[in-house]
């Protein structure tokens, strides 16, 4: 049997930018980012979401932030040179993007909107995204996806929450390790029901 591929994925290969797919369940309905990283196994820091927003101009925005980050609103349109940006509806989505919410990714949108990475994308070798379908993420280096989205990046676009907030928020209990410094580290995110 063959295996699956999104239009993302397509696209990926088509532009020969190597990418590793990665699935998740979602039957339980938990879509949600910080959920989508735990049910990887996967660092919420490496994870990413992709928010739409529109404009006082009315003209459509995407930011890229991680999971257990929010998007600060006056920030992010100070990045894009607009007065404001609020939220873009859920019902809105696939009218705009072509996605539903939970499987929106920053590639392949029906039209090419100005996009903006948070800055911290680039502080590892690679970065996990949504495939374009719910259940499916794809995970490569932040300069390829930056690349082929033509995005820019931008610091502080996002309020990033501690650790223990957004634990208690997703519902996902979380494994720390200790290290000399007593500095903890959380090294597990598992989802609680």
């Amino acid at each position: 049997m063959a295996e699956f591929k999104t239009n993302v994925m397509r696209m990926l290969d088509k532009e020969k930018v190597p990418y590793t797919p990665h699935t998740y369940d979602h039957g339980d309905g938990a879509i949600d980012g910080a959920s989508v990283a735990a049910k990887m196994g996967q660092d919420p820091a490496r994870v990413f979401k992709t928010l739409v927003t529109q404009g006082a101009g009315k003209s459509y925005f995407v930011f890229v932030v991680p999971v257990l980050a929010e998007l600060d609103l006056k920030k992010a349109a100070k990045s894009v040179g607009e007065k404001s940006v609020a939220m873009l509806h859920v019902a809105d989505i696939n009218k705009v993007t072509g996605y539903v919410r939970g499987g929106c990714s920053p590639l392949g949108m029906k039209k090419a909107y100005r996009t903006v990475f948070d800055r911290s994308a680039l502080a590892g070798a690679s970065i996990i995204v949504s495939g374009g379908r719910i259940g499916y993420q794809i995970e490569l280096a932040p300069e390829e996806l930056i690349r082929l989205a033509r995005a820019d990046t931008a610091g502080k676009i996002c309020v990033r929450q501690s650790t223990k907030k957004a634990a208690r928020r997703h519902k996902v209990l979380v494994v720390f390790s200790e290290n000399s410094r007593r500095r903890r580290k959380a090294i597990a995110f598992i989802p609680v029901s």
